[in-house]
């Protein structure tokens, strides 16, 4: 069994990750103070990886879950969206003025009614 402590560096070869995203998730991942040193322990990390791993099972409930939440809403809020302004162009309250904005050269944005 290796007993060699890794560096930052080392860590973030064998992680494949950038060493500010380690030192960011620091305080989660398992490790050794020496001074002002950080080091860690191959079997403390392979360790720490096997009781974080996410099985495929579990990431695809997820991300089904989430797309459907996501798709639910969306679809709640364009079919409001559509009815109110369908609502809006029967009733009349909706003319090409309140739609369009008029512009003022030299101020670069629009106003109502070419008024300032």
């Amino acid at each position: 069994m290796d007993r060699r402590l890794l560096s930052i560096a080392e860590l973030s070869a064998y992680l494949n990750l950038k060493r500010s995203t380690l030192y960011a998730k620091l305080w989660n991942i398992p490790h050794y103070r020496i001074g002002r040193l950080i080091r860690f322990r191959l079997e403390d990390i392979d360790s720490w990886l096997q009781k974080n791993k996410v099985g495929a099972e579990e990431f695809q409930t997820k991300a089904k879950k989430i797309v459907h939440q996501v798709t639910a809403r969306s679809s709640i809020d364009v079919q409001q969206i559509i009815k109110r302004n369908i609502d809006q162009v029967k009733a009349g309250e909706y003319n090409l003025s309140n739609g369009k904005l008029d512009q003022v050269k030299g101020l670069g944005r629009g106003v109502k009614n070419g008024t300032v």
